[in-house]
């Protein structure tokens, strides 16, 4: 048995120590759940019904963490994973799950962490299903160390269960195809150039539909959703699966329209996405953005879509709605917040607005469930939970919850 690391905590299992149990469940972060005379474990890459064999690696205060060392007796939902680095590479989760039981697992995590972190008992919709379940990325971003002796050591993404060692990576299968057929051309023009690096660095692909892939984050990126064009920065945040990206914005706007509202403020428009694809569903639209720059990109694309009942305005986060003067009851509001969620400051502003409806859209169930507790503290009703599987074999989603302020 190995020797443990300094700080391993020996109870209740030696480090190293080989357990066999069944998993009961997974976790949000795809861990599957299982018990050892009550004592929780949780075993990444393992499925509910399966009996694994699994290694201790670390003892926290409530719970212990164990590698897969072997799966004794098989789910009927496991599959073979498309990719040869899963298992070691962290950015798949669900590859050796069945794509109908990767929904149905999410739109249950959803739902268990409504009831159990806000107390809200809904009904969540089942995930719409991504049109492609593999090579659907428009964007990845494989990182790397510090050069050592002149030499890029690993180029990729951090392992699995690690904060700091990188899994070499030359194909990525849920990446586009463009993206794939370039990328060991890119590896070799790094190595090749690994005296420029002084410290290790991320790389950017993206796709772009009029340029191929993009590796200058300051280069222009061109996208295409429904019948609208959009223009950005590559390096700028824009939702990088385009084959449901139309299904999900038509949602959207459906629930933003469904109210009556006459009006649509976009609280984090980017470069104007909701705001226009959503455009001819009303009266006037405004979309507001604390970053300048990306503003203007949405006066841009709003100018080359020929939409003219739009306007941008860059913001302070202190005054997001400083300048909005539409009636908040014929208002709805679209926010699309960062992994970290809504802060106080702009939910205060929002509740003080009061809109007639907001569709939250999120890319993180738990902080969108946080914000849950706040919206219902100010009088808000959930109508509808709609989650969105924009990532396939990850534990990722996209959540969209409709909320009304009853008049």
């Amino acid at each position: 048995m190995k020797t443990a690391p300094r700080r391993f905590v020996p109870h209740p299992f030696a480090y190293h120590q080989e357990i066999d149990l069944c998993i009961e469940a997974l976790s949000n972060d795809g861990s599957g759940i299982g018990r050892v005379d009550g004592w929780v474990v949780f075993v990444p890459f393992s499925l509910p019904g399966e009996k694994v064999r699994a290694r201790i690696y670390r003892n926290e205060k409530n719970f212990s963490r164990a590698d897969l060392v072997e799966v004794l007796e098989k789910s009927q939902q496991r599959v073979e994973p498309q990719c040869p680095a899963f298992g070691i590479c962290g950015g798949c989760q669900y590859q050796h799950m069945s794509y109908e039981e990767q929904l149905e697992w999410k739109r249950t995590q959803v739902a268990d962490l409504l009831r159990l972190q806000a107390g809200i008992d809904v009904e969540v919709n089942p995930p719409i299903p991504s049109p492609r379940r593999y090579a659907y990325r428009s964007k990845i971003t494989p990182h790397f160390h510090k050069p050592k002796d002149a030499k890029i050591g690993n180029i990729g993404f951090l392992r699995a269960d690690s904060r700091s060692e990188v899994c070499d990576i030359t194909q990525c299968p849920i990446a586009m195809d463009p993206i794939n057929r370039m990328l060991p051309m890119l590896r070799r023009q790094v190595q090749q150039a690994a005296e420029q690096y002084r410290r290790g660095a991320t790389l950017l692909m993206r796709v772009s539909e009029e340029g191929g892939v993009l590796t200058n984050p300051r280069a222009v990126c061109s996208e295409k959703v429904g019948d609208l064009s959009f223009q950005f920065l590559a390096g700028d945040f824009f939702q990088n699966n385009p084959y449901i990206l139309p299904t999900f914005v038509d949602y959207v706007a459906q629930q933003a329209s469904a109210c009556g509202a006459r009006f649509l403020v976009d609280a984090y428009c980017g470069s104007g996405l909701f705001s226009l694809c959503l455009a001819r569903r009303f009266e006037r639209v405004v979309g507001v953005e604390v970053s300048e720059s990306s503003a203007d990109w949405a006066v841009a694309n709003a100018s080359a879509n020929g939409i003219t009942n739009a306007q941008f305005l860059p913001a302070s986060a202190e005054a997001i709605f400083k300048e909005i003067t539409y009636p908040a009851q014929q208002t709805t509001v679209v926010i699309d917040p960062p992994r970290k969620g809504c802060d106080k400051v702009f939910l205060d502003q929002l509740f003080s607005f009061a809109p007639r409806r907001v569709v939250y859209v999120s890319c993180n169930p738990a902080t969108h469930v946080r914000d849950l507790v706040d919206f219902r503290a100010a009088g808000y009703e959930i109508a509808a939970v709609q989650p969105f599987d924009l990532f396939p074999q990850t534990k990722h989603l996209e959540c969209v919850t409709t909320l009304d302020r009853p008049s």
